[in-house]
């Protein structure tokens, strides 16, 4: 005998879990992993702030504690959105470039 479930899901976007090596994420059906060497945002980032997520017009994340905006298209789609993370030991100072 399988249980079902009662109601509907009510959220769109949710973070379904954090990790030592990233945030997942349950957005309209999906879950995406956002590991940290991709999104090193997060790394240092209180749970509180990770699990304050807004999802705006259906296709935009946003993180306003931390400052980050992510389309759900890249998460989606990461081929098409090669932003590359890099920390220059030379400064130390952190840059982040699309090719």
């Amino acid at each position: 005998m399988k249980s079902s479930l009662i109601g509907k899901h009510t959220s769109v976007a949710e973070v379904s879990g954090i990790t030592k090596h990233g945030v997942w994420l349950f957005v309209k059906g999906n879950e995406y992993f956002l590991p940290f060497e991709d999104f090193p945002w997060f790394k240092e980032a209180t749970v509180a702030a990770i699990l304050h997520l807004i999802f705006l017009h259906d296709r935009h994340l946003n993180w306003p504690d931390l400052d980050v905006d992510l389309e759900l298209e890249s998460l989606q789609h990461p081929g098409k959105y090669p932003l590359t993370y890099k920390l220059h030991t030379t400064s130390k100072k952190i840059q982040s470039k699309s090719i």
